[in-house]
């Protein structure tokens, strides 16, 4: 980047997968978002935005929600403003998780996952999960606070093996330094 670089402000976060086949029970992915204060970047999250829920200061919400994939082109959006966000916070890693009731699945169990992440129109990354097939959850989005306190994006899908309330405690942990 250079000088004149505000860095990424306002991201959006986009879930989309075919619903499941007639008679088998609903697939349901949600999109997380876990923010690190600056005094422990690596720590346990400041709080977790979910589908019940937001941040405290409005800056991080889930425009739309599905439970079953029956969406009509991206079924779950997030929107980050990380311009509003407070300069106490350094860090916000974004997640898809798979809800695990009333069946276990992995994302080789659900159909067509796609997520693409994008500050305006520009698309700064897409994924289909290919490489986390075996995973129950993955962090698919950094973003970190540099020096001048302009936000940078840091792309990567990393595949968890956890339960979703485990994965939204260890989410953050993931690409340590």
């Amino acid at each position: 980047m250079n000088g004149f670089s505000k860095g990424i402000r306002k991201v959006e976060v986009a879930l989309k997968w075919d619903p499941s086949p007639a008679g088998q029970p609903p697939t349901d992915l949600d999109i997380v978002a876990a923010t690190y204060g600056a005094d422990e970047p690596y720590g346990a999250p400041a709080y977790v935005v979910h589908f019940d829920s937001r941040s405290p200061d409005g800056t991080i919400f889930l425009n739309r929600d599905s439970t079953d994939g029956r969406g009509f082109g991206w079924d779950e959006v997030m929107t980050l403003e990380l311009d509003r966000l407070a300069g106490r916070y350094a860090r916000v890693v974004v997640g898809v998780v798979i809800q695990q009731r009333p069946v276990e699945r992995t994302f080789v169990r659900v159909l067509n996952p796609s997520v693409r992440i994008r500050e305006g129109y520009t698309v700064l990354a897409e994924d289909d999960f290919g490489s986390v097939l075996g995973a129950t959850a993955a962090t698919v989005a950094e973003f970190v606070r540099d020096e001048s306190g302009a936000w940078n994006f840091r792309p990567g899908v990393h595949g968890f093996e956890d339960d979703p309330a485990t994965f939204t405690r260890t989410m953050g942990q993931a690409d340590r330094p």
